[in-house]
C-alpha cells in the first residue's frame, strides 16, 4: 500500500486545521456578538457544510483560478498558481474545516459566563485582554472539539479537493483520491487498506472531540 497519499492527507489536514483555528476563533468571537448582518455572515460560514461539494468546489475554483483577481495576485507574488498545487489542497481542506471550528468555538464562547468577563473588565482588563485571559481559557474544550472535528473533515475531503487540485500522482493525490483511483482500478486490497487508515484516523479525532465535549459538560 502506497503511504504517500496518506502522509499528504495528514500534512494538508494539519495545515488547513491550523489555518481554520487562526481564522475561525476570531470569527466565532465576532459571531457570538450581535451586529447587523450577523445571520448572513453565519449562513455564509455554515454553507460549506450543506452545499454539494461540486458546487462549493466550483465557487472556490472560480474565486481562486488563474483568471481571478486573487489567483493572478497570488501568481504574481509567488510565481505559482493556487489550483492544482499543494496550496489548492490546503484551501480545499480549509474550506471544509472552517465551519466546524467556527460553530463549536462560537457555542463554547457563548457558554462562558458573561459575569466573569465583566469582573475582569472591572479589574482593569481591556476587552481584548479579558477575551484572551478569561473567555478563551474557559472555552478551550469546546474550541478543541471543533478543531478535532475540523481536522477529521479536512483529512477526508474529496469533492472540493478534486475540483481545486485535481488528482495528480505524487503532487495532489490525497488518501481520499487514492481510494477513488484504487476502486476504479479494481484494486480492492489497496482501497481497503487506505480506507481503514483514513477511518481509524477520523474515529480517533471524533473520540477526542467527544471526550472534550463530555469534560466541558461536567
Amino acid at each position: 500500500m502506497e503511504l504517500g497519499p496518506i502522509v499528504l492527507s495528514f500534512v494538508v489536514a494539519l495545515v488547513a486545521t491550523l489555518l481554520a483555528f487562526v481564522v475561525g476563533v476570531p470569527l466565532a468571537a465576532l459571531l457570538a456578538r450581535r451586529f447587523p448582518g450577523r445571520m448572513v455572515v453565519d449562513a455564509l460560514v455554515t454553507a460549506p457544510m450543506v452545499l454539494p461539494p461540486t458546487v462549493l468546489g466550483y465557487y472556490v475554483l472560480v474565486s481562486l483560478g488563474r483568471d481571478s483577481p486573487i489567483g493572478q495576485a497570488w501568481q504574481a507574488v509567488t510565481g505559482s498558481t493556487i489550483v492544482f498545487t499543494f496550496t489548492g489542497l490546503v484551501v480545499a481542506a480549509f474550506v471544509g474545516a472552517l465551519p466546524f471550528v467556527v460553530r463549536a468555538a462560537r457555542a463554547a464562547i457563548e457558554d462562558v459566563d458573561e459575569r466573569l468577563v465583566q469582573a475582569a473588565r472591572t479589574l482593569g482588563a481591556t476587552r481584548s485582554r479579558a477575551f484572551y485571559s478569561v473567555t478563551l481559557p474557559l472555552a478551550r474544550r469546546g474550541i478543541g472539539a471543533g478543531v478535532s472535528l475540523g481536522f477529521a473533515k479536512a483529512l477526508g475531503d474529496f469533492g472540493v479537493t478534486l475540483m481545486i487540485s485535481g488528482n495528480i500522482s505524487g503532487r495532489t493525490k490525497t488518501g481520499a483520491l487514492a481510494i477513488f483511483d484504487a476502486v476504479l482500478a479494481g484494486d480492492g486490497a489497496t482501497a481497503n487498506g487506505l480506507a481503514l487508515v483514513m477511518t481509524a484516523s477520523a474515529v480517533v479525532a471524533l473520540v477526542f472531540a467527544n471526550r472534550l465535549v463530555e469534560r466541558r459538560a461536567r
